[in-house]
């Protein structure tokens, strides 16, 4: 999940300061200026006391050698008004996160699935290279949970191992995707536009509604999140094993006659939505605090993340409800 990776990280959730609130100041507490030295309060305090140049001999010496008013040079005149005349410095000029930064990270995150993805679809969708397809879903699940783990346990992005997540994500949603489609015409694009739609409605809504989830929510959704994560695992492994013969295993029973899979996924879906909300706050605050660019790939990793899973989940329910 996405958002327990913004959680952990200090520089996402707001417990360490930014990253130009680091600043030297003196004992009195004021901000020093360049080239302060602790004990000098300034060029005449290394003079010892009673040893002063005697005034109007060698201070005026000193006057005398200052240039004379008006005696700049017109270059300088000149570089002074361009300095003034300059914009302020923007966060690209200063080397912080910006919100195109984290755009153009998940655009190319999102590349390399689709492209890794095509491939993982050809394999599974052919009858020669079924097995290689099947393969590579299963071991592209194995690799994205293990990465997305790993990603979301450490406090600095490293964007080799995100871009490894990325071509373990792409093998196993191209692989799923191409059986899916093979069995129901249509599903994979009804998918997409039900993430697409949930993803634009959420951004609206936290953008021109100002919709976010309290301190208390955020606790009660990161525990459901656990507690769904640990369950998939549960049936992904009984299904791998062929402990549970159901395709959907745990998710194919029935509960009142209801599918036990469309009631998770509603709540899996609900939880994806909630999530994102999490997700456009910690980039928010993110950018608004200054952090390095760096980060950037954290916030296009965990956006990333919640959109695969929203899509997922709705690929699930969209199966089960023409299987009934």
């Amino acid at each position: 999940m996405s958002n327990p990776y913004f959680s952990r990280s200090p520089v996402f959730d707001g417990s360490a300061g930014s990253a130009s609130s680091v600043q030297q100041r003196t004992p009195n507490g004021y901000p020093t200026m360049p080239g302060y030295q602790p004990g000098q309060a300034g060029p005449q305090a290394t003079q010892p006391y009673g040893q002063a140049p005697a005034y109007g001999y060698q201070t005026g010496r000193q006057y005398s050698q200052a240039p004379a008013y008006g005696s700049v040079s017109p270059q300088q005149l000149s570089d002074l008004e361009a300095q003034y005349g300059a914009p302020a410095a923007t966060n690209v000029d200063r080397g912080r996160m910006t919100y195109d930064d984290v755009i153009v990270r998940t655009f190319g995150i999102f590349a390399v699935i689709l492209a890794v993805g095509a491939v993982s679809w050809m394999l599974a969708t052919t009858e020669a290279t079924a097995g290689i397809g099947l393969l590579a879903m299963i071991g592209g699940a194995i690799g994205a949970l293990v990465l997305g783990l790993v990603n979301s346990a450490k406090r600095e992005p490293s964007p080799a191992l995100i871009m490894a997540y990325a071509v373990c994500e792409g093998a196993m949603l191209g692989a799923f995707s191409g059986v899916m489609e093979s069995f129901y015409d249509g599903i994979v694009m009804q998918a997409v536009l039900a993430s697409v739609a949930t993803f634009g409605v959420v951004l609206a809504a936290y953008k021109f509604a100002g919709f976010r989830l309290s301190s208390k929510a955020q606790r009660i959704l990161l525990t459901a999140m656990g507690g769904y994560l640990i369950f998939s695992v549960i049936n992904f492994v009984l299904m791998l094993t062929g402990l549970v013969s159901d395709p959907w295993g745990l998710r194919g029973a029935t509960i009142f006659g209801i599918p036990l899979g469309l009631v998770v996924g509603v709540l899996a879906v609900v939880m994806a939505a909630a999530s994102l909300t999490m997700d456009f706050e910690s980039i928010q605050r993110g950018v608004e605090r200054g952090l390095p660019t760096r980060y950037a790939w954290s916030g296009a990793f965990g956006l990333t993340v919640t959109l695969v899973w929203l899509y997922v989940e709705f690929l699930r329910i969209l199966a089960i409800l023409r299987d009934n």
